[in-house]
């Protein structure tokens, strides 16, 4: 695999994240929530799309390995 994909994609994915990551917290913020308990919501969105992104990528690095 080139270099530049494996970049691309990775930059891909943390969009992705950030993304679901605003997404959270525009949603916690429009529930009443203060700014503090968004942005913890925002980080667990985060955190939880980077950390599937990478069982995902495991998963099938090892079927096509």
């Amino acid at each position: 695999m080139s270099v530049a994909i494996v970049v691309l994609a990775t930059a891909l994915i943390v969009v992705v994240a950030l993304l679901a990551g605003a997404v959270a917290a525009k949603l916690a913020r429009l529930d009443g929530a203060t700014y503090p308990t968004a942005l913890t919501r925002a980080a667990a969105a985060f955190a939880a799309a980077l950390t599937l992104a990478a069982a995902v990528t495991a998963a099938l690095s090892s079927l096509y390995a």
